[in-house]
């Protein structure tokens, strides 16, 4: 796959800085009321920087410090193969326990996605208010894996947008090297890539991710018959990774990612809708 050019990561970027002060849920009657768990919202301790600034050893210092933060405010642009794109801002929590937040940013879109753990709630607007009579959030209803337990919704999205499992990837990529230091906004960071096959991709979560989790991630990466995934990891002085871009080319077109992440470990209130507002989910 041809290597994208920084200059066009840099561009994107540029837009998705100036959406992250925006990132969490939108107002109006269809705003959330019930408070999560404590473990979602209890504090994250300070990550130690490693001694080791090998490429391997950032991204292995960088593994502990998303380890140990547990949640970050998010911003993303995703472009698939068939020519669609889908963006957002938000928040994730890919531990204890998932749980995430966006509101859609695509042209006309007001709506928004919640997942709390085993269960997501869509919608949030007027024009789901005005399709479910009132009620502002259709909520589904939990689903068993093979396995038995409640699977979580959206997880091939939250697998996509789990900074954890980019940064396990690249460290396990046999070819990850430092570009060197860059800008990103205010800030100086610095840029590493690597290449590696969807298969590979995927196969570095294994301590992260069951086999049905990594197969849907697998799909969702491999759309398009894309095969090889290029990574940039922008990385700031904490070893925290700000910005993600994931791509590759396959047979019916590009897979173009972008995400930025800030506040690593801050206190990001997620909250689940009203019962009273949902409908569905046997509510």
């Amino acid at each position: 796959m041809a290597r994208r050019r920084t200059a066009g990561a840099v561009a994107v970027a540029a837009a998705l800085v100036a959406t992250l002060a925006a990132c969490g849920g939108g107002g109006g009657s269809g705003r959330p009321t019930t408070s999560p768990s404590p473990s979602a919202g209890s504090a994250s301790p300070t990550a130690t920087k490693s001694s080791d600034r090998s490429p391997q050893g950032v991204m292995l210092s960088a593994e502990q410090v998303l380890q140990t933060a547990r949640r970050a405010k998010l911003s993303y642009r995703f472009d698939t193969p068939d020519g669609k794109s889908d963006s957002a801002d938000g928040s994730l929590y890919w531990a204890p326990r998932t749980i995430m937040q966006l509101t859609k940013t695509n042209p006309g879109a007001t709506d928004q996605l919640i997942v709390m753990d085993t269960v997501s709630y869509q919608g949030g607007d007027a024009a789901t208010a005005a399709r479910l009579g009132g009620k502002h959030w259709e909520k589904s209803p939990e689903v068993m894996g093979p396995d038995g337990h409640p699977v979580t919704p959206f997880a091939a999205l939250v697998d996509q947008l789990n900074p954890l499992e980019a940064v396990t990837a690249a460290a396990n990529a046999s070819d990850l090297q430092k570009l060197g230091e860059e800008k990103l906004g205010d800030s100086t960071v610095e840029h590493y890539t690597a290449t590696l096959s969807v298969s590979d991709y995927t196969a570095a979560q294994q301590n992260l991710l069951t086999s049905d989790r990594r197969d849907s991630l697998a799909a969702a990466l491999g759309q398009g018959g894309v095969t090889t995934l290029t990574l940039d990891l922008w990385l700031n002085d904490k070893d925290q990774l700000v910005q993600l871009q994931r791509g590759g080319s396959g047979t019916k077109g590009d897979l173009e990612q972008v995400i930025q992440y800030s506040e690593f470990g801050g206190n990001l209130a997620v909250q689940a809708p009203a019962e009273s507002d949902t409908q569905g989910g046997g509510s």
